[in-house]
C-alpha cells in the first residue's frame, strides 16, 4: 500500500489491486494545493469544510459519512465509530466519526478531528492498529499531550500525525507536529514525501512518518 497526505487530514490510501480510498477531503480554505483524485471510497469524519469536501474525489466513490460498518469492496471494510469534536459531548463542535479502515491486511485507524480521549468503547472497537492517523495540532482537536496519551493506549505500529501548524495554515490557533514529535522521541523525524507499508514489513516500519504534503 502507498499512503500519500495532502495536507492537512486528507490522506490518499493506494492498495496494490489499484483501490483507491480518500480521507476527510479538505475544501479551499485550508490553504493546502487543491487536487482531484480517482477514487473507489471517501472517508468523511464529520460535516466540516476542512473534511467534507468530496467533490475533490473523481468517479463514483462510495462516500463513508455516518456510524456503521461500510464493505466498500470485497476487499476493503470501513468502521465508522461515533466520537466527539470536543470535550463537552459534542457541545462545542458536534460530533465525529473515528474511521477503522482494514484493506491489504493492514488496520488503519483515521480519528479525524477527535477532540477528546477515547472511551474504553472505543479503544475496544478500534482493536489492534497497524497504521494510526492522529491529530496533533490542538484547539479545535485533541493536543499533543492528548494524541501521544492515545498512542500510548492504542500501541499503533505506525503513527502518521496530521491537522497541525505548517506555512499553509500559519494563521490558524493551532501548535505545529514539533511538541507531539517531542514526546514520541521524534525530533529528528525527517518528512517523507509518501509511505510504503506492507503486512509483511511492518516489523521494519519506523514508528512514526511525518508525510510532507504533495499536491
Amino acid at each position: 500500500m502507498l499512503i500519500t497526505c495532502h495536507g492537512h487530514s486528507e490522506f490518499y490510501l493506494e492498495a496494490q489491486n489499484g483501490f483507491k480510498l480518500l480521507t476527510d477531503p479538505f475544501d479551499g480554505h485550508v490553504g493546502y494545493p487543491m487536487g482531484q483524485y480517482p477514487c473507489d471510497a471517501v472517508t468523511v469524519s464529520h460535516g466540516h469544510g476542512d473534511h467534507n469536501f468530496v467533490q475533490k474525489a473523481l468517479g463514483a466513490p462510495a462516500i463513508v459519512d455516518s456510524e456503521g460498518v461500510w464493505k466498500v469492496s470485497p476487499e476493503v471494510t470501513v468502521t465508522a465509530i461515533p466520537s466527539f469534536h470536543d470535550d463537552e459531548g459534542g457541545k462545542k463542535r458536534g460530533s465525529n466519526l473515528l474511521m477503522k479502515i482494514e484493506m491489504e491486511g493492514l488496520t488503519l485507524v483515521h480519528l479525524g478531528d477527535q477532540g477528546c480521549a477515547l472511551t474504553e468503547d472505543q479503544i475496544k472497537a478500534l482493536g489492534q492498529v497497524d497504521v494510526l492517523m492522529i491529530p496533533v495540532g490542538g484547539f479545535y482537536t485533541i493536543d499533543a499531550r492528548q494524541a501521544f496519551a492515545i498512542c500510548q493506549r492504542l500501541q499503533p505500529r505506525i503513527i502518521l500525525p496530521m491537522h497541525y501548524k505548517t506555512q499553509a495554515n500559519a494563521s490558524w490557533p493551532i501548535t505545529d507536529e514539533k511538541p507531539f514529535l517531542h514526546l514520541l522521541g521524534s525530533e529528528s523525524l525527517s518528512p517523507m514525501p509518501l509511505l510504503r507499508v506492507t503486512k509483511g514489513d511492518l516489523s521494519e516500519q519506523p514508528r512514526a512518518a511525518l508525510l510532507q504534503a504533495q499536491p
